[in-house]
């Protein structure tokens, strides 16, 4: 089956994964006088830019996104900074940096940062069960289907994904398309399955995450034991990323979290050195959040703003810097609006439709939900103890964060946005929360990744307090790996094994038949896509599990979200009416529409329930217009006679 992987697809799928994500965003990065820590964190991100911004321009210029466009598109940009540096060397010089970490600091904070990665991604490989996993939540299957639907048609537009569902007389609403884009230059040169694709991506964000915020670490000149224990501690708290792959999964929202405290590093750049190179950088940064989600650019201004308050409430700082601030960052506005001009304008059109915004339920009392956030336990039965033992040391030794004390009012922003979104409901949180669908999970993970680094910042503090402590014969260094390597054991590998038991409620169960998309039912899937010709279509229900039919085989249902909103009417007709075939003259005009060749319907619910959401489902069995040509314990295939 697809979700069942050799050990090379694992591997080609991870290795083609770390190409298509870091390649382009480094040739761009060099071209554009990137080096070191800032080209390695950045470049995710500008390949998501890149990306980002190929797959909808090339299909208002009627061409189609493929890998090679994707290739071209790199190699355009690449040449633009290139051309911006030539620029910035001879107007703009920039001043050589002081030395900051050693050889013995760089390659600490390296290990530092792969560990994350390990632990992170071992955790959610642990909870999948195996790369390769069918996520069980309502969002898979549209990040899953979205993804081949792009690899298969080339259609890199903000609306072409969800023409799988809403066809016909519906309008596909607009969706930021960055992850899937590259998601399916990834599918299509690595061979591996969709379920695989969406895995190996998850697999990586602790990673990501970890890398960015050692990355920020060393852009505003800290310690490198400050970005070793800041990129530890981020891969350690359940709330930050693995509660939302297990629910959903939020795929672009996660991506976007791991990615976004690189707007800060992008933003000191530009606003330290005021040139074309680093207005580039900044540019694609901004838009690379902005077409990855557009709530993303939101959270990533919620998370630097503070960084503009600190730097103008500095000593010394004067109206003058204010004005001449807000005045460098106008053209920077200027330009990735005309640059992200299709999904600005996508996100406003969404925003002001007639969709249905209703959020979510209030979880807490505020009270409540402040003790969540500082004993890092959001719905989990246990605390994480230790890493609230890490933040009040992070509190406690505050002060020695120095240029980086921002982050405690980007904590502070962002932990009240979370507590009232969890625990009131009124119209002006409802209003503000919108971009983030007034969900509580995501403000929560919001919050937490500038709390972890205050936690690593508490680790850091008590490695510096230990050593000006010690002799002076014994090395910082050391003690610095004895705290690391103490905080690592006493939450048993950064809590993996926990993590790892919170996200694999998403993805399986003890008994594989309670899952929403079940071993059997995927095998009817796949066993469709081998009777199907190609262009026949098959009616199914919306909610038995069956809308991952396209993603697995290439072959187009009826329904391909289990979101109803303003469907076709054509899937109205067949949901509601579907077996009176032979004497309904409207079915059999939307059956030869549609080109309904087959139904496949998945396990059925238990009573009193019933069976199928669709009521023209229900009862098929012998009925003359429909040949049973598959069946298992969980799933039936029917051919559609005459």
């Amino acid at each position: 089956m697809p979700s069942e992987p050799t050990l090379l697809s694992d591997v080609a799928g991870v290795a083609v994964t770390l190409l298509v994500l870091g390649l382009p965003g480094l040739l761009t990065g060099l071209a554009a006088g990137l080096r070191g820590w800032a080209l390695a964190g950045l470049a995710p991100l500008l390949s998501y830019a890149i990306g980002g911004l190929a797959g909808p321009w090339t299909h208002a210029l009627g061409l189609p996104y493929t890998p090679v466009t994707y290739g071209l598109t790199t190699l355009v940009f690449a040449a633009v900074a290139f051309g911006l540096r030539l620029l910035t060397r001879r107007r703009w010089p920039a001043e050589p940096e002081p030395g900051l970490w050693a050889l013995r600091g760089h390659l600490a904070v390296i290990g530092c940062v792969v560990v994350a990665a390990v632990i992170g991604g071992y955790a959610a490989v642990y909870g999948m069960g195996h790369l390769g996993a069918i996520a069980q939540g309502g969002d898979a299957p549209y990040a899953a289907n979205g993804v081949r639907y792009i690899a298969s048609t080339c259609d890199g537009s903000l609306t072409g994904m969800g023409r799988l569902n809403w066809y016909g007389d519906a309008t596909p609403p607009f969706y930021p398309n960055a992850y899937h884009l590259l998601a399916a230059v990834q599918y299509k040169l690595s061979g591996a399955s969709i379920p695989l694709t969406l895995d190996v991506n998850t697999m990586l964000l602790p990673g990501l995450l970890a890398l960015s915020l050692a990355v920020l670490v060393r852009e505003f000149r800290g310690r490198a034991v400050l970005a070793g224990a800041v990129a530890l501690v981020s891969a350690a708290p359940v709330m930050s990323m693995y509660e939302s792959m297990s629910r959903g999964p939020l795929y672009p929202f996660l991506l976007g979290l791991a990615l976004t405290p690189l707007a800060a590093v992008a933003l000191r750049r530009y606003l330290d050195r005021a040139a074309p190179d680093t207005a580039f950088v900044l540019v694609l940064a901004a838009v690379g959040l902005l077409c990855v989600h557009s709530s993303t650019l939101f959270g990533a201004i919620l998370f630097a703003g503070p960084l503009l308050v600190q730097r103008w409430a500095e000593p010394g700082a004067r109206l003058k810097r204010i004005g001449r601030d807000l005045l460098a960052l106008l053209p920077i506005a200027v330009v990735s609006v005309l640059v992200a001009w299709l999904q600005l304008f996508g996100a406003l059109g969404l925003a002001s439709s007639t969709l249905p915004y209703l959020g979510w339920p209030i979880e807490y009392r505020a009270t409540t939900a402040l003790g969540a956030l500082l004993g890092f336990q959001h719905w989990e039965p246990q605390p994480q103890v230790w890493l609230s033992v890490a933040l009040l040391l992070g509190f406690v030794l505050f002060g020695r964060l120095g240029r980086l004390k921002w982050i405690g009012l980007s904590a502070l922003l962002s932990g009240l946005a979370y507590l009232a979104v969890a625990s009131s409901n009124s119209p002006l949180v409802m209003a503000l929360s919108r971009p983030w669908w007034d969900d509580p999970y995501r403000f929560i993970s919001m919050a937490i990744v500038p709390l972890a680094f205050i936690a690593g910042h508490g680790l850091a503090s008590l490695q510096a307090w230990i050593a000006e402590r010690l002799p002076a014969r014994v090395p910082a260094f050391a003690v610095a790996a004895v705290v690391l390597l103490a905080f690592v054991a006493v939450t048993n590998g950064l809590y993996a094994q926990s993590n790892g038991g919170r996200l694999a409620s998403g993805y399986r169960a003890a008994d594989p038949r309670t899952l929403n998309i079940t071993p059997d039912e995927e095998r009817a899937m796949v066993e469709l896509g081998k009777l199907a010709k190609p262009g026949e279509w098959a009616m199914n229900d919306r909610y038995d599990g069956t809308v991952w039919t396209y993603a697995l085989t290439g072959t187009r249902t009826v329904a391909a979200h289990d979101d109803g909103t303003a469907p076709p009417s054509d899937a109205v007709l067949l949901a509601a009416h579907f077996k009176e075939y032979p004497t309904n003259p409207a079915v059999r005009a939307a059956v030869a529409r549609l080109n309904v060749h087959w139904v496949i319907l998945g396990r059925p619910a238990a009573p009193p329930a019933p069976a199928y959401q669709s009521e023209g489902l229900i009862g098929l069995d012998g009925l003359p217009f429909l040949q049973p040509v598959y069946r298992n314990d969980d799933a039936v295939i029917y051919r559609l006679e005459g």
